[in-house]
């Protein structure tokens, strides 16, 4: 079941209309609730076309700007249209530690959260709302950014071969313990 999943994926990746999703997907992400971020396209389009991967790279990298732009824009101008939205979907928690960072860090905040796993768009939209310096967060941006895609997608084209074969050998192993952590998950949220 998992490896066919894959394999759709793959192929998706390898589409015309791959780097146009792509592009979007990245847009999209650095402002709106509950986008993934854009590794789960950048990844696959890295492994399934190894000598654009920097290419690809830098799309994501450019279209996450932008987006990060316009997450900054609501944050400073449309925070009270967007903190319902913030609530609803579970991220308030998540935004005031932003800020809390935001107040301690500034800068190197935005720095770290390009870089990590955390949801990218609370720390476009916070940026906004405590009107940090808009160069010093594009900067911050583009570092943390870029050095997470372009990483993604350099270790992918190089070493993607010999993971994926790796991969496809326990990708049903893989899967059913992604479904089995994702259920427990569910399960401590709810009822915790």
């Amino acid at each position: 079941m998992f490896e066919n999943l894959y394999q759709s994926v793959i192929r998706a990746s390898a589409s015309r209309r791959a780097p146009l999703m792509l592009s979007f997907l990245s847009f999209i992400e650095s402002f709106i609730l509950p986008f993934p971020p854009p590794d789960v396209m950048l990844a696959p389009m890295s492994l399934a076309k190894p000598a654009r991967a920097l290419y690809f790279a830098t799309l994501t990298l450019a279209a996450s700007l932008i987006g990060g732009v316009v997450g900054y824009l609501i944050g400073a101008y449309g925070y009270e249209l967007a903190q319902p939205y913030i609530q609803q979907w579970g991220y308030q928690n998540v935004f005031d530690t932003a800020t809390e960072w935001f107040s301690v860090w500034g800068f190197w905040a935005v720095l770290v959260a390009g870089f990590s796993p955390v949801p990218y768009k609370i720390f476009t939209i916070s940026a906004g709302v405590l009107h940090l310096a808009f160069l010093p967060f594009m900067l911050a941006s583009l570092v943390g950014r870029g050095a997470r895609f372009f990483l993604v997608a350099i270790l992918l084209a190089k070493y993607g071969p010999s993971i994926e074969k790796k991969l496809l050998k326990y990708i049903e192993h893989i899967g059913w313990a992604v479904v089995a952590l994702l259920c427990l998950a569910i399960l401590v949220y709810y009822f915790k």
